[in-house]
């Protein structure tokens, strides 16, 4: 059964990893939608374009016969959202963001534009997946792909739950390497040396974000204690699946919070 798909990206319209997913999802029989970022936009999180207006040009011919694309001018969050309000007639089944060229673990989520693009749809009651690969440089996005529209096909014929994001990180292994998927949750990620500081041709100061990142597989944010880190399930060559959703509130117990004494 064809499903209706809306496809984003944060690694903009010319990105390898969106028209592989695009390609695989349209070969599968889906109608499918792209509406993402003419250039890349990677680490803007969950911004929206306030202060400019949004242009957005159709780019069909760079996906093929029977996709339709738009190349937009504004951030990842900008894309689904004028997407779902102006450029598609019809809600999708399904909001897909990826396939990402480089890893969203752990806390970086709240950096990541392709978690917030699926998060976009996930905040207007869609089902929603995030889709990455563990590398930068790995370019065989086929497996990726094919199992992120399996696990969706499966999740939907079940019900896909309200609010329920799903974030899948996919090492960077041909489809016959790969060990397996598994529940995750999310790593803690933490950064060193973050900002590097040089001095331009004229001799004034400016700095670079660079940050190096501390490899820790085993702490967790949250979740199930049994369930392993989305960062430990990828470097033992398995996909992560780690559920997500778009809710803030403190989860520990109300005994943990401070006592409030107001004047």
């Amino acid at each position: 059964m064809g499903r209706r798909i809306l496809i984003s990206n944060d690694d903009g319209i010319f990105a390898e990893g969106i028209r592989s997913l695009a390609l695989t999802a349209s070969s599968a029989g889906h109608q499918v939608t792209v509406v993402c970022p003419d250039q890349e936009r990677s680490a803007t999180g969950h911004g929206l374009t306030v202060q400019h207006p949004i242009r957005a040009e159709r780019a069909d011919q760079l996906f093929g016969e029977g996709i339709t694309a738009w190349a937009c001018s504004g951030t990842p969050s900008d894309c689904v959202k004028l997407g779902l309000g102006k450029l598609l007639d019809d809600p999708p089944d399904l909001v897909l963001a990826g396939i990402n060229h480089g890893p969203n673990l752990g806390t970086d989520v709240f950096y990541s534009g392709t978690v917030s693009t699926a998060m976009e749809g996930a905040l207007e009651g869609l089902p929603a997946m995030a889709v990455s690969c563990n590398s930068y440089r790995w370019r065989d996005f086929g497996p990726g792909a094919r199992f992120a529209l399996a696990l969706a096909e499966q999740v939907l014929q079940q019900g896909w739950p309200e609010g329920l994001l799903l974030n899948v990180n996919v090492p960077a292994r041909v489809e016959g390497e790969l060990q397996g998927h598994n529940w995750c949750r999310p790593a803690v990620r933490r950064y060193v040396n973050q900002f590097d500081t040089r001095t331009d041709p004229r001799g004034k100061t400016y700095y670079w974000l660079a940050g190096e990142v501390i490899i820790d597989a085993e702490t967790a944010s949250d979740g199930p204690e049994e369930w392993e880190t989305d960062l430990a399930c990828v470097e033992r060559g398995a996909i992560a699946v780690t559920p997500l959703q778009p809710e803030l509130f403190w989860r520990r117990g109300l005994d943990q919070l401070p006592q409030l004494r107001l004047a």
